[in-house]
């Protein structure tokens, strides 16, 4: 059976990138995703260009409209060290 290399991190993803990052790739405008969570899209667009921090009540909120884990929002660029 083949080794699996785990993947390099490229760049550093801020919690607003990410939260940027996940809407897009769902196809959502942040109007559509303010009407499916309740946040105000002006609030949206402050988190995501990091003029508002994201907080972890605001990233469960999120992460149920994006169907993602709050940890992937809050820790974007957080890994587990592979045990040998």
């Amino acid at each position: 059976m083949r080794k699996f290399v785990p993947a390099q991190k490229r760049v550093d993803v801020s919690p607003g990138e990410s939260v940027r990052i996940i809407r897009e790739l769902q196809g959502l405008s942040q109007t559509q995703l303010s009407a499916l969570c309740g946040i105000p899209q002006t609030t949206i667009s402050s988190i995501e260009n990091s003029r508002v921090n994201l907080g972890v009540e605001r990233a469960k909120v999120l992460a149920t409209a994006l169907h993602c884990h709050p940890a992937v929002l809050v820790f974007p660029g957080w890994q587990l060290e592979s045990a040998a």
